[in-house]
């Protein structure tokens, strides 16, 4: 069963100007944690989009538009797929 921190794109990128990696969650919290590896900021990452998507239900807030979706997923993968033909 899809839960609603799913509908939320995910990202961890590293910053040249901090030295470590960023984790936020597109349309639903900016940069929100921080570390040296990146498996480790995606986990906390994805604990941090659970516990403010509760905070927001709890507050009777409606939750921020979904940034990812099925759609979003293909032409993601496609992407992939183009890029990996190319190398």
């Amino acid at each position: 069963m899809m839960k609603n921190s799913d509908r939320y794109l995910k990202i961890v990128e590293w910053s040249e100007e901090d030295n470590c990696y960023l984790g936020s969650a597109l349309g639903l919290i900016e940069h929100c944690c921080h570390g040296e590896n990146e498996q480790d900021v995606f986990k906390e990452l994805c604990v941090i989009v659970e516990e403010w998507i509760g905070i927001l239900q709890r507050q009777n807030e409606e939750l921020p538009t979904a940034t990812f979706n099925k759609a979003m997923k293909t032409d993601f993968i496609e992407g992939v797929r183009h890029w990996e033909s190319l190398a």
